[in-house]
């Protein structure tokens, strides 16, 4: 065994032999209230290690509620987004309900001032090339639809059934359209023409109007009946630009009443226009 391990070993055993002799008399001798000096050191000691137990036990305790109480309020929050949206969604259905309701009340009022006989139907589609220049109605010819029945709306002329109606379904041609046609007038003068469908914008014009005719902008621009389709007096649009055409016929841009765009509820005409029934009409 080497000088130095002998010499830390003996340095251990001074060191043992004064702690132990330390308490010795740390357990005999006593202080001026009569504990022993060990018990003291020994409670003072141990009273530490307990306040840092409790002190570590108590901030345990207060995150692990804080950490519950935050849980709760996240799921007290999701709750209330989860109201919200749900409330959201019923104020959209609600206000489309009130929309249509005003829509509905709208035609309804229209439908009570028109003398032919009207048949109320939804727009159910639009044309599948998007372009919608046709659209289809819930009404066909189980409800006495045929083809070439004006359709209308509350704001003027829609179209034209055309084709063969199914039994509960009919094709509408759009006045808009390039290959529709209604016999117009404008109103104020009572110049009569030709509305087509143009495809620009505005998408109706009015044709066959002479260069001398009195025509302005605002003007607006009825059906006159002559075409055997729609009724005299509805309201096709009002003219946007007009301007002396090339040759005898004005160029006159006509902008429809109606948004074809947001169209859902329109009313097909029963009643063919008299000029039609009465052009029918011959020596027996």
């Amino acid at each position: 065994m080497s000088v130095l391990a002998v010499t830390r070993r003996t340095g251990y055993l001074v060191l043992i032999v004064l702690v132990a002799h330390v308490i010795l008399i740390s357990a005999q001798v006593s202080t001026r209230s009569g504990s022993r000096v060990l018990e003291v050191v020994t409670f003072g000691v141990m009273s530490e290690v307990l306040r840092a137990g409790a002190s570590t036990i108590e901030g345990a305790r207060q995150f692990w509620a804080g950490y519950l109480a935050l849980r709760h309020l996240e799921e007290e929050n999701r709750a209330l987004r989860d109201r919200i949206t749900a409330l959201e969604v019923s104020l959209q259905e609600q206000r489309a309900l009130a929309n249509r309701g005003q829509r509905l009340g709208r035609l309804l009022a229209f439908r009570e001032h028109l003398a032919p006989r009207t048949l109320a139907a939804s727009v159910i589609a639009g044309d599948a090339s998007g372009y919608f220049h046709t659209v289809s109605i819930d009404r066909g010819s189980a409800d006495g639809v045929r083809p070439d029945m004006a359709v209308v709306a509350a704001q003027g002329a829609v179209g034209r059934v055309i084709g063969q109606p199914a039994s509960r379904a009919a094709r509408v041609q759009l006045i808009i359209d390039r290959v529709a046609a209604a016999g117009a007038l404008i109103e104020r003068s009572r110049t009569g023409g030709v509305v087509v469908g143009d495809g620009g914008d505005p998408p109706l014009r009015m044709e066959y109007v002479s260069n001398l005719a009195d025509v302005v902008a605002g003007d607006v621009v009825v059906t006159s009946g002559i075409d055997g389709i729609y009724p005299k007096g509805f309201v096709i649009g009002r003219v946007e630009s007009v301007s002396r055409g090339p040759g005898l016929y004005k160029t006159i841009g006509v902008r429809p009443s109606v948004d074809f765009s947001a169209l859902e509820e329109v009313l097909v005409v029963l009643d063919r226009p008299a000029s039609e029934e009465t052009a029918g009409e011959g020596p027996s």
